[in-house]
């Protein structure tokens, strides 16, 4: 689509169909020039809709050819893209649409494409109408009967959603296989392939003895790969059942793998349609990070049986119903699996890390939105960090009010009011409640539903003070939240703060408030619901320091006011894992952005690097834990800080500070070093993939350090470890030491890293993006990523390959990207012109790097706003690349 072709949707504006479709019967005859599609459709009207209205089905890009009603020609009429019928009878009818299509030319990857020789679809939000006419919107559930006819050599594989019921042979070489999915969905859920696969079987029995066949679909070559990701997909099943008695509710579940593909992966009921990234590992080829990845979003994919499938969103306003509560029963899956208390924690530490760094500057930017939003242009801007991981926090703040029985509960009534239904996330807050009377949620449950209409990032003050002679002390909680696109004021939300006192000696105090009879453990949660509420805790001999929002219980920014003292108190002492990386975490941010504000050099004072030290070389802590503290602010996060951001600024300071952590830690960061080598095979496991992480930056700052020194034998040793690792955990983690100081055994590292791994389009994405996202040095990162664009691997037809440099660039290098010439924004605007013409889904993430444009120092702001005009200048611009860009100039 191009500029005015899509109106402004507005949630106010949600009308039922004036046509149901009960059931679909779709034949295809697969051809990568010319594909033919006949859609059947079992048709009635909507006795609620207001009588008299024609009946519009959603398509774009289609060659129509034929429609009959009840077998018999009728007219019809195409206008905006829809096919329109009326006079159409009283009585439920069939409906019979030809189209034609040409998959080979569909590079935005939406609808029925070609990729690596084999057929696949993807249909959310708004693909399925760039296959058949039809009622594309998620409230019109129907089921799927699926023929497929190809080529028996080019395609040997067929699959659709649901059960295979029929297969056979064809004249003319052909073979052909009918599917039938019994379980009504919306056309966004629908999913064909058709390829040249091999494939990875497993048959599991659930609880209810109920035998399933579970497979997932790779390229030959790539089978040794996927042993992860079905070990990932049983944990899935078995979690399901065991936490919220969910099972598998067809014989089969199927995943398959594409190269190219815009998103991590699709729930197309029963078969999953996977980027390569998210399925394919093997200790060679993929990080720790990879096959944590691929637990998490099997995981996630696979719960969407229920939460999104089984049960569906009326609305794409609503897609945080699925989508915020898949991930957080994704998040909840990895930490059970983790086990013990300090792997949970490192895992809720790294999803939390990933909300900072992404939803909260969309939530001050221009694109700020609610996570359920009001309005839209392009439904494919809003698959956004607020709607999946605000939402996420949304969710788990209900789990944290009702608690975690009370939270199953509530999930069990949900599902027994709304299986097989399109509903709201008022529906699934109600259940939520419901199942749990009394509780903090159901009594605020009206207030608590602000977090699904607000936008913003409430800012929580917290002041207490100490009553020595009354043994009393007195907490002040205020809440406040700041302007927003289109919500200039806002009202309280309902804030769950989690919370603990620590006394002088490091003790957890029993908690006990005003009027209480007696103490009600060292931790409970606070509910902020007003703007301000005070809480007297008594029975206190000794002025404690507050522990607050423990577990990070509300995603919110929280000033509390803590002295150095008191934050080193935390680092040393919280029992609550989050609060004490969080500690560390302040007391780094307070250096940086001191240093940053007053424009002075950064000194790292002696407690600091104590404190540092002393984390390092706990004898108990987590070895990932101790890596998430030693791992200071990202530029990104830092940026956020700020009301004015000079990038380079920034920069120079972090950098000046890791320097400094280097040399001061010189020591210790050879122990840690050596300490944590990993023995043995290769394991993901939480312990193993802790040690790496701590051996990996001990790595990095000891070659760091040696980039001043000039001595030769910390990155010869880590040139040596490259060539020898055993994984891809630690070679990466050696190459990313090299590149990261600038060391000269660099470049033959990076030649022969790509020599070895010339095949593995997964390990040469990494290869760009560990390029892309190098530290600046004089410019010389940056200049690489143009000359980058040059290399023959590089393409921008390819989604992975295109933000393996592209989005590591504009977003993950802040040094590099923001230049005193603008060239980084030059850059910036030229790439997503040319993806705009290809692949808008990804052209319109890549123009989003722009989102805080506002918040910089001169002279970035001025030639930021150029750059962001000269895109929005292009009259041949999509909806997807135009709303953001007018968004972001918009006063």
């Amino acid at each position: 689509m191009r500029e005015g072709s899509s109106p402004l949707i507005r949630r106010e504006d949600y009308t039922a169909p004036a046509y149901w479709i009960r059931s679909v019967d779709l034949s295809f005859d697969l051809d990568p020039a010319k594909t033919l599609v006949v859609n059947r459709m079992q048709v009635e009207r909507n006795p609620a809709a207001a009588p008299g209205q024609p009946l519009r089905l959603d398509g774009e890009n289609l060659n129509l050819t034929r429609v009959l009603v009840d077998g018999e020609s009728v007219s019809f009429r195409v206008e905006h893209q829809q096919l329109v019928l009326e006079n159409l009878p009283e009585a439920p009818f069939t409906l019979e649409v030809r189209t034609t299509c040409a998959p080979e030319k569909n590079t935005q990857l939406s609808g029925l494409y070609t990729s690596g020789g084999g057929f696949f679809t993807q249909c959310e939000a708004e693909g399925f109408r760039r296959i058949t006419y039809f009622l594309d919107r998620p409230d019109v559930m129907a089921t799927f009967s699926v023929t497929l006819r190809a080529d028996a050599t080019k395609y040997p594989v067929l699959l659709s959603n649901g059960n295979l019921v029929e297969q056979g042979r064809l004249e003319g070489g052909r073979h052909y296989a009918k599917w039938v999915d019994p379980h009504p969905k919306p056309s966004y859920l629908f999913a064909l392939v058709a390829a040249n696969l091999v494939c990875r079987e497993q048959k599991i029995r659930a609880r209810s003895g109920r035998e399933h066949l579970l497979q997932v679909y790779v390229r030959a070559g790539d089978l040794d790969k996927t042993e992860h990701a079905m070990n990932s997909l049983i944990a899935a099943v078995a979690w399901d059942e065991a936490r919220f008695g969910l099972s598998l509710d067809l014989d089969r579940f199927m995943i398959v793998a594409v190269s190219d593909f815009n998103m991590g992966a699709m729930e197309n009921k029963g078969l999953n349609i996977f980027n390569t990234k998210y399925v394919l590992a093997n200790p060679a080829t993929a990080t720790d990070a990879d096959y944590a990845g691929i637990e998490s979003v099997v995981g996630h994919e696979y719960f969407h049986n229920w939460t999104g499938n089984r049960i569906t969103c009326r609305d794409w306003f609503q897609l945080s119903l699925k989508e915020g509560l898949t991930v957080f029963r994704d998040q909840e899956f990895s930490q059970d699996l983790a086990q013990s208390p300090s792997a949970r924690a490192v895992k809720r530490i790294e999803d939390v890390r990933t909300l900072r760094q992404h939803q909260f500057p969309e939530d001050a930017g221009p694109m700020a939105h609610p996570v359920r939003p009001d309005s839209y242009v392009e439904i494919n801007n809003f698959y956004t960090a607020t709607v999946y991981d605000k939402g996420a926090e949304v969710v788990r703040m209900m789990q944290t009010l009702v608690g975690r029985e009370g939270f199953a509960r509530g999930m069990t009534l949900y599902v027994q009011r709304h299986d097989g239904q399109a509903v709201t996330c008022d529906d699934f807050a109600q259940a939520i409640a419901d199942a749990n009377p009394g509780s903090a949620l159901a009594t605020h449950l009206d207030a608590f539903k602000r977090w699904y209409g607000q936008a913003g990032t409430p800012r929580v003050s917290a002041r207490g003070h100490y009553n020595a002679d009354a043994r009393t002390y007195t907490l002040d909680l205020s809440q406040h939240g700041l302007p927003s696109p289109g919500q200039p004021s806002k009202q309280p939300w309902v804030i769950p703060v989690a919370m603990g006192l620590i006394g002088p000696r490091g003790e957890h105090l029993p908690l006990q408030l005003v009027g209480e009879d007696a103490p009600v453990g060292t931790e409970r949660v606070l509910v902020l619901h007003e703007e301000r509420q005070r809480y007297e805790f008594v029975g206190l001999d000794a002025p404690p320091v507050p522990s607050l929002l423990r577990g990070f219980s509300a995603p919110v920014l929280l000033e509390d006011g803590l002295s150095d003292a008191e934050l080193l108190h935390l680092l040393t002492h919280d029992a609550d894992a989050f609060n004490r990386w969080e500690a560390g975490q302040r007391l780094a941010l307070n250096r940086l952005l001191g240093a940053i504000r007053g424009g002075q050099a950064l000194h790292l004072d002696a407690p600091f690097v104590e404190a540092m030290r002393t984390v390092l070389r706990h004898p108990t802590l987590d070895p990932a834990f101790k890596e998430l503290v030693l791992t200071l602010p990202s530029e990104g996060y830092l940026a956020e800080q700020l009301e004015e951001v000079d990038p380079q600024r920034i920069h120079t300071v972090r950098e000046a500070a890791r320097l400094q952590l280097a040399q001061a830690l010189h020591h210790d960061w050879e122990w840690a070093f050596e300490a944590h080598q990993v023995r043995g095979g290769y394991s993901p496991d939480p312990v193993s993939s802790g040690r790496r992480a701590l051996a990996n930056l001990a790595l990095a700052y000891l070659c760091l350090g040696a980039s001043v020194t000039r001595d030769p034998v910390w990155p010869g040793r880590t040139y040596q470890r490259f060539k020898d690792a055993t994984n891809m955990t630690d070679r990466l983690g050696a190459l990313s030491a090299l590149v990261n100081s600038h060391a000269e055994l660099a470049a033959p590292a990076l030649e022969r890293f790509h020599a070895m791994f010339r095949d593995e389009a997964l390990v040469i994405d990494k290869w760009f993006a560990l390029q892309a996202s190098a530290s600046e040095n004089d410019g010389r990162v940056f200049a690489r990523c143009r000359a980058l664009l040059s290399h023959p691997d590089f393409s921008l037809r390819n989604p992975n390959r295109a933000r393996s440099l592209i989005t590591a660039l504009c977003f993950m290098n802040p040094a590099a990207f923001h230049r005193t010439d603008a060239a980084g924004y030059v850059f910036w605007a030229d790439r997503v012109l040319e993806l705009d013409a290809i692949n808008p889904q990804l052209a319109a993430r890549v123009a989003r790097a722009m989102d805080r444009w506002k918040q910089l120092a001169e002279p970035y702001r001025s030639a930021a706003r150029e750059a962001i005009a000269r895109v929005a200048a292009r009259a041949e611009l999509s909806n997807d690349v135009r709303e953001i860009v007018t968004r972001a100039l918009a006063d």
